[in-house]
């Protein structure tokens, strides 16, 4: 059995904060706001596989309102996802994802983000993608309000 899952999560940029990204910090004159490292892409990441599992959402999982997850790192989140699917019996198939920011450019930091997001998802590097885009200068991401991401991802049931 197959299941598709579909993650969206922004971020607005904030200063004295990093600019994590795919579990890499990138350099950046502003970093993301939010309870945990504000990871925009991995939180996207995380709501597609459990969307896709019929979960819920990081916000239920982790609750902002939790003092626990003040600062966390999204990389030890995701895993804690990737565990919650293999009680259920899913695996990882496959993730597509995109990463709306006008600044900083994130080019240089696909490769390091692939690798990290394959190594907690268990999955081969070549079933992960991600690709980043601007809105060339429109809307709250090309105005330099912040950052999105969306994320797809495709889930087998081992049972």
């Amino acid at each position: 059995m197959f299941r598709i899952g579909h993650g969206y999560d922004v971020h607005r940029f904030a200063k004295d904060r990093k600019c994590v990204v795919g579990g890499i910090e990138i350099p950046f004159e502003m970093g993301l706001l939010g309870h945990s490292d504000a990871d925009v892409l991995l939180h996207a990441i995380m709501d597609a596989l459990l969307g896709a599992a019929a979960l819920g959402d990081i916000g239920k999982l982790f609750p902002d309102s939790d003092t626990a997850y003040a600062g966390a790192d999204s990389l030890k989140l995701l895993a804690a996802v990737v565990q919650l699917l293999q009680k259920q019996e899913y695996r990882v198939e496959n993730i597509d994802s995109t990463v709306v920011a006008q600044r900083p450019k994130l080019a240089a930091y696909i490769l390091p983000m692939r690798e990290k997001i394959s190594s907690v998802c268990q999955i081969d590097i070549g079933r992960v993608s991600v690709k980043a885009t601007t809105e060339e200068g429109l809307g709250f991401t090309g105005n330099m309000e912040g950052i999105s991401a969306h994320a797809v991802c495709l889930l087998k049931k081992d049972a």
